[in-house]
């Protein structure tokens, strides 16, 4: 609901206003921990996947701290872009940039086990996906129509499914500890499971703050719990003083501190998954502007918060950030605080910045236990799965649909649950196809295009074992 004590009606309807900085501040950093979690968690599973996240006891342990830096330091650059903003680069909206989920299936399979020596691909990939996908702002609103909500739900749900295994792996004790007695222990998934229930009561018998940035409470529950239960300690080599002592006061970013490497399967995953990205940047832009302002969004808008979303994430790679992309989070917020200046979001991303360069805030993160970031981690990706489905909804279920959805689904979710099934294939292929992502996609988007006929229910019947549904389509609209 609206505070009609931070300006007019008008006023708030209004992206170019600036409330007083008492309140314009705090507003500001709600946006921010609304995403602060799912900010840096990406930078956490890409370092377990290498083989120097938690529990891993490899000596470049400490290069995490880095990557959880960079992601807080250019979520924050990327969202000035977009509140700023630098000639036609920006949508001049309150849009939160931050680290997006999208890339995770691609860059997982790149870095895997190869420790920080796999960085270097990775971030050539971003910088290059970065500019291709600054590109697609030129022409943005005519690939509308090959990304219905039939692909773009069935890539986010593919997402999600991609990523449900790291959650509970999380909450068991982490990669390193699989094959130990330490795994699965009632100890760990206790911390796990607390984190889940305090991230359910409270979305569902909280209300604003508390509800939105539900995961990130939940998490806060869980650590205190750590501490109490001697999962981790204030004293000792490991515990939260030394990582805070060995950590700088200030840092600034180091260009290319992983190297520049340029690889095929990181260029076309992360410039295929740039038009998924693009496609969700103009759905919450949409958004922002019916919920904040009740206008539809302008090309204008559109294709200079594409352009942000794409210099934003190359600007990242080259300083070791990850792909960045909107969050979805804030049109939630804007639409219940009724605030839609962007200057709002500017004091949010200023305090980002800051945080970025600061590595005892990363020092602090990385205490977290495997264990407990396991729950929210579960939360967060099954509630992704939940906004593929969400997205599906909308999908006129008529039997070709049905085929198209089962093909593309059925190869995709197949490669990533058998990826031995391409041992023979090249490194590049197998890379692309084994994160089931890119291949559910591709079909989906062809077989929409080239598949103009209606079929028969007697030829879904003859392929579904007498389970093709008898829906009518879309669900009932109020």
């Amino acid at each position: 609901m609206a505070d009609n004590s931070i300006g007019t009606a008008e006023q708030l309807r209004d992206p170019n206003y600036t409330p007083p900085l008492a309140k314009a501040i705090p507003l500001g950093i709600q946006h921010v921990l609304a995403m602060f979690v799912s900010n840096v968690t990406p930078a956490i599973i890409v370092a377990g996947a290498a083989g120097f996240g938690f529990g891993s006891g490899s000596p470049d342990f400490p290069e995490l701290l880095y990557l959880i830096q960079m992601s807080m330091l250019f979520a924050g650059v990327a969202t000035l872009l977009q509140t700023i903003t630098i000639g036609p680069v920006g949508a001049a909206l309150p849009i939160v940039q931050g680290t997006s989920f999208a890339f995770l299936p691609i860059m997982i399979p790149l870095v895997a086990g190869k420790g920080v020596d796999g960085l270097a691909a990775l971030f050539g990939g971003v910088i290059i996906g970065g500019i291709f996908h600054a590109f697609i702002g030129t022409f943005v609103g005519k690939i509308r129509f090959a990304l219905p909500p039939l692909v773009t739900g069935l890539v986010v749900t593919m997402i999600g499914l991609a990523l449900v295994k790291v959650g509970i792996q999380y909450a068991a004790g982490g990669v390193p500890a699989i094959g130990t007695e330490e795994y699965g222990s009632m100890l760990n998934w206790s911390a796990a499971l607390l984190v889940i229930f305090v991230t359910l009561g409270l979305k569902f018998f909280a209300k604003g703050m508390l509800s939105i940035s539900a995961v990130l409470l939940g998490l806060i529950a869980g650590y205190i719990y750590a501490l109490l239960v001697g999962m981790i300690s204030f004293g000792g080599d490991f515990g939260i003083a030394a990582s805070w002592s060995n950590a700088a006061a200030f840092a600034l970013p180091q260009p290319f501190k992983y190297g520049f490497e340029f690889s095929i399967a990181a260029v076309i995953g992360f410039g295929l998954m740039a038009f998924i990205s693009a496609i969700e940047t103009v759905g919450d832009v949409s958004g922002i502007t019916k919920g904040g302002a009740g206008r539809e969004a302008t090309e204008d808008e559109i294709t200079g918060a594409t352009y942000a979303d794409g210099f934003g994430s190359a600007l990242a790679g080259i300083f070791g950030g990850f792909p960045n992309t909107s969050f979805s989070q804030n049109v939630g917020l804007i639409a219940m605080t009724g605030v839609m200046s962007r200057h709002v979001v500017t004091c949010g991303a200023i305090f980002l910045i800051v945080c970025g360069l600061i590595p005892k805030v990363g020092s602090v993160i990385r205490t977290v236990p495997i264990e407990v970031l396991g729950g929210g981690v579960i939360v967060m990706f099954g509630m992704v799965v939940a906004a593929g489905i969400s997205m599906l909804s909308d999908v006129d279920w008529n039997r070709r649909n049905m085929v198209i959805f089962a093909i593309a689904l059925s190869i995709g979710l197949g490669l990533q649950l058998e990826p031995g099934a391409l041992q023979h294939m090249p490194d590049t292929a197998r890379i692309l196809l084994t994160s089931g992502l890119l291949p559910a996609a591709l079909i989906a988007i062809v077989l929409n295009l080239v598949l103009p006929e209606e079929l028969t229910a007697e030829s879904v019947e003859e392929v579904s074992g007498g389970m093709a549904g008898h829906g009518e389509g879309r669900l009932p609209h109020d």
